[in-house]
């Protein structure tokens, strides 16, 4: 038993051997580091000594008698203890010579995983769906009473399943752009930009698009700003993204300043918002990570995407904690890229 025990202490997992009547005969180290199971507890039922529940809370625990058919306990997430203090465990088993030998492993990383597919489903099926919804709806109205409508009606309809069909479009670049920039391979086609002009016609832009037409847009250039060598389509996106995120979460003005610092470009845009609060910190730049109080439609990819544009160029985004007024982010891009 105690070369056994060296063995089972040498693995990666955690390892407890229940032998009969469902007692333990055996913990490896591993087991009182992710399980909580001394040595101590080596003869003892164990029912008694681990708590295991599942989704719904119920307990549960791992058969210990051989079934008629296999050998082998496939693997099963479940949860260690009760409460806001449960963990997620993979567990597993074999069963060899009328024991059952269970291993565990920590299953944190995999229920991440599961979650973020879950979030990409909900999301890009409401996304999707409500567009598609509103294109069918008005292209079947049209085909079966086009001679009911008027022109301007006619137009009006049109318009509509443009702006959607524009709608589910952004959606499928997003996707594309997260996937690119997950796997690492976001591509630069790098040009001499004057981030001034561009800037310029990008909040012109947002000026016409403001539906109150009201809110205050301005552009601050600090001293004389040399072209930046970037990819001019993705310094745009970046720049739609800040200032769209900026527009959304403020009924105030929006303010967009340019300066160099430090041989790099550096772009704040800020807006007078309620800021962002501290337990929503960490979401910021989180795929899906929108924070509450937003009012426009949209995934919540589209910081995410920025800051992997950013990335991309060499550069670095972040937001200002614990500003009194709105939100400030600020993005750096090398004027000229390193190396």
């Amino acid at each position: 038993m105690a070369d056994e025990r060296s063995v089972f202490d040498a693995l990666p997992e955690a390892v407890v051997v229940i032998g009969a009547g469902g007692r333990v005969d055996l913990v490896n180290d591993r087991a009182e580091t992710l399980l909580g199971l001394s040595p101590d507890v080596v003869g003892r039922p164990l029912e008694e000594v681990l708590e295991l529940r599942d989704d719904a809370g119920t307990r549960c625990l791992p058969p210990v008698t051989a079934p008629t058919v296999g050998d082998r306990l496939a693997e099963r997430v479940l949860h260690l203890g009760a409460g806001d203090r449960a963990r997620a465990v993979a567990i597993a088993g074999r069963w060899r010579d009328g024991q059952l030998v269970l291993t565990a492993r920590n299953a944190g990383r995999r229920e991440q995983l599961d979650a973020v597919h879950g979030d990409v489903v909900a999301t890009v099926s409401h996304e999707i769906r409500s567009p598609l919804t509103s294109v069918k709806g008005f292209t079947r109205t049209l085909l079966a009473k086009w001679e009911r409508f008027s022109d301007d009606q006619k137009r009006a309809m049109l318009e509509t399943i443009d702006a959607d069909a524009d709608r589910v479009t952004r959606l499928l670049k997003e996707l594309l752009d997260v996937s690119r920039i997950d796997a690492g391979r976001v591509q630069l086609y790098r040009t001499r930009v004057d981030a001034v002009a561009l800037t310029a016609s990008l909040v012109d832009k947002a000026r016409h698009h403001d539906a109150a037409g009201e809110r205050d847009l301005t552009v601050q250039v600090d001293g004389d700003l040399p072209p930046v060598l970037a990819d001019a389509d993705k310094l745009e996106q970046v720049l739609t993204n800040l200032i769209e995120n900026a527009l959304g979460y403020s009924d105030g003005a929006v303010d967009v300043r340019l300066a160099v610092v430090d041989d790099v470009l550096r772009i704040t845009v800020s807006d007078e918002g309620p800021g962002i609060p501290d337990d929503q910190h960490r979401l910021v730049f989180q795929k899906f990570g929108r924070g509450r109080g937003v009012r426009r439609a949209g995934t919540g990819l589209g910081l995410y995407i920025t800051r992997g544009l950013v990335e991309a160029h060499g550069g670095r985004v972040w937001f200002e904690p614990g500003a009194a007024v709105g939100a400030h982010v600020h993005v750096e891009v090398p004027i000229e890229p390193i190396g």
